[in-house]
């Protein structure tokens, strides 16, 4: 396709996520409604409901529904997700990331697409699950996630590589901010159709933009095929192949912290939004929208917080600091009964987003420039294992959990966050090389 001007990668991560966020909320509260129609609740309706001790037998009914049918709609894309962004990251590598990019712009205006049939003419919820798993057919959001780093990548220096991911990810949380600040308001104002409109001409400006004004980052892309072995036969390669710039330990372990933070961060998100609706919350959806706001305001402040603390911190030591603060506020989280206290979480949030740009930063610098879309491939598997393993653990937990500790998922959370603690702690004492060279050396 013809470039009519040369653009960045960072505005196409922008419009996706805030249509993503957009849309993430409101179809939660969306199957809290239709639930709590069906079976005739209407608690969150009525604030004065709060107060009362007695849990409403249905209100903890249209909570296990509203949970379970995210549980579905995760893993259905999810699954699909794991064997398809690892084939395209690989399939970057030769071809460029225009055309992931690309693939997976379409897929996001897919699933909108589908979301918008199912509220507008009241379709059964399940129609979800299948707006899900073809925008994860396409690439879905860690497929533009894959091409984006690897592009960043690409044209990056070692030295300013862990800043450049920051920034990536800090247009992630401005645009989720955004998003969750306009879902809540006008979902309030006009209901639940139009934050899906909004987002279908996003992603239609977005897929343009991706095919038409995307600068190209590949400095050779090749023609080569799609469905093959060797770019999943690649990504095996990468983690089992020693090579002088890399350690298989390294990049194992790093990715092992990867995924756990990952775990925590999608696990919590996920029952955020639930537990904010029940009781003792009982929030509306203008308290929704800025409790989403509030979740990501870190993606901003942590990079401010990376620019600064790296003036006088090694990025290690950043990350350990981050993850401090992480697990600070999933404890206040996990007894939070009044609105101030969970505010008072997401406060201690403000530096829990340093962690993915330095791991992201620290594993693109273990391997070649040849391997870039592989490794973000594989991150972006990582990734989708982990969102897989974050909805089947916090999304079946919550409801076990509802009649003695609502906040159990999020202690869960915290004492996780210390495994990725010891290993930043542990390979940053490790050399990085060690291996290759005892290979060499026998």
């Amino acid at each position: 396709a013809p470039v009519l001007f040369r653009g960045p990668v960072e505005p196409l991560v922008f419009l996706g996520n805030f249509a993503l966020v957009l849309q993430s909320p409101i179809t939660t509260q969306y199957l809290w409604h239709r639930f709590s129609v069906d079976l005739g609740y209407n608690g969150t309706r009525d604030r004065g409901h709060c107060g009362n001790q007695t849990v409403d037998p249905r209100m903890t009914e249209v909570e296990t529904l509203t949970s379970h049918w995210t549980l579905y709609m995760n893993v259905g894309g999810f699954l699909v997700d794991l064997f398809s962004s690892t084939l395209l990251g690989a399939w970057s590598d030769q071809v460029g990331r225009r055309p992931l990019l690309v693939l997976a712009s379409l897929g996001l205006l897919l699933q909108a697409v589908v979301s918008i049939f199912v509220v507008q003419l009241q379709l059964h919820v399940g129609y979800f699950v299948l707006g899900r798993i073809l925008c994860a057919l396409l690439g879905d959001f860690s497929g533009l996630l894959a091409a984006g780093f690897a592009s960043i990548a690409d044209v990056s220096s070692n030295h300013s590589r862990t800043f450049r991911m920051a920034l990536l990810e800090a247009c992630i949380g401005v645009a989720g901010m955004l998003a969750s600040l306009l879902g809540g308001h006008w979902l309030r104002a006009q209901g639940y159709a139009n934050p899906f409109w909004l987002a279908l001409a996003l992603l239609i400006v977005m897929t343009l933009y991706a095919a038409f004004c995307f600068d190209e980052t590949l400095k050779e892309p090749k023609s080569t095929r799609l469905f093959t072995l060797r770019h999943h036969r690649s990504i095996v390669h990468l983690y089992l192949s020693p090579a002088p710039e890399k350690s298989r330990k390294h990049l194992a372990l790093y990715s092992l912290a990867f995924f756990v933070v990952i775990t925590v961060h999608f696990g919590a998100q996920d029952i955020l939004t639930i537990y904010e609706l029940s009781t003792p919350l009982c929030w509306d959806s203008k308290l929704i929208g800025y409790g989403s706001a509030a979740q990501h305001l870190p993606y901003l402040t942590s990079l401010l917080g990376l620019r600064l603390l790296q003036c006088c911190l090694a990025d290690s030591w950043v990350a350990e600091i981050g993850l401090t603060f992480n697990i600070l506020g999933m404890v206040v989280f996990a007894f939070a009964t009044i609105t101030a206290l969970m505010f008072t979480g997401y406060g201690l949030l403000f530096l829990s987003l340093v962690i993915t740009p330095i791991i992201r930063a620290k594993l693109s610098k273990l391997v070649g420039e040849s391997e870039q879309g592989a490794l973000f491939s594989a991150m972006a598997c990582v990734s989708s294992l982990a969102m897989l393993a974050a909805s089947g653990i916090f999304n079946s937990l919550y409801p076990a959990t509802l009649n003695f500790m609502k906040g159990f998922p999020f202690l869960l959370g915290a004492g996780l966050l210390f495994i990725p603690a010891i290993l930043i702690g542990v390979l940053e004492r490790a050399n990085p090389h060690s291996e290759f060279q005892n290979i060499s050396n026998p």
